[in-house]
C-alpha cells in the first residue's frame, strides 16, 4: 500500500498518543515504570514541527518525533502501531529519518530493556557510543554516519 509521510497537526494528537500507549505499554512491565516516549507532551512536539506522522489508505499508522541540532539529528521516537507492524512502516519511517539528517548523523537512545529496538537499529547500521541512566532509564545511545553512504 502507498504511504504518504507528512507534518504532524493537531488532530493527529489523539491517534499519535494512542499508538504512543499501544506500542510502549508493553514495556512497562520490563522496565518497570512507563518508558520515556509515554511521558513525553506530543502536543508540543507537535506545535514545534518536530513530528511527522506515516499515512496509508487514510490512516496514521505511525509516526516520527525529529530534533535537529547543530551537528546531528536527533531520532526522539519512532513508533508504529503495533496493528500494522510488519508492513514496512518502521523501515519507510527510518529512512525518512535519515533522508531528513542534513547534519550526516543520526543519534537516538532507546532503554536498554528494549532489546529488539536494539537489534533492529544494529542491524540498520547504528552503532552504541554509550550508556547512561537518565530520568531513572537505563538508555543506550546509538549513532549513524551517514557521510560515507552520500
Amino acid at each position: 500500500m502507498p504511504t504518504h509521510i507528512r507534518p504532524a497537526t493537531v488532530d493527529d494528537i489523539a491517534t499519535i498518543e494512542t499508538i504512543v500507549h499501544a506500542a510502549y505499554s508493553p514495556y512497562i512491565e520490563r522496565i518497570g515504570r512507563k518508558p520515556g516516549p509515554m511521558l513525553d507532551d506530543y502536543r508540543q512536539q507537535v506545535a514545534a514541527g518536530r513530528v511527522h506522522v506515516l499515512e496509508s489508505s487514510g490512516r496514521v499508522h505511525g509516526f516520527v518525533v525529529l530534533i535537529h541540532e547543530d551537528e546531528y539529528l536527533l531520532l526522539d521516537n519512532l513508533a508504529v502501531d503495533p496493528g500494522a507492524q510488519g508492513l514496512g512502516y518502521g523501515r519507510v519511517l527510518l529512512e525518512f529519518t535519515e533522508q531528513q539528517a542534513h547534519q550526516g548523523f543520526v543519534r537516538l537512545y532507546t532503554n536498554e530493556a528494549m532489546t529488539e529496538n536494539l537489534a533492529l537499529y544494529t542491524r540498520k547500521g547504528y552503532v552504541e557510543t554509550h550508556r547512561a541512566e537518565e530520568n531513572g532509564l537505563r538508555r543506550v545511545y546509538l549513532q549513524k554516519d551517514l557521510t560515507a553512504s552520500r
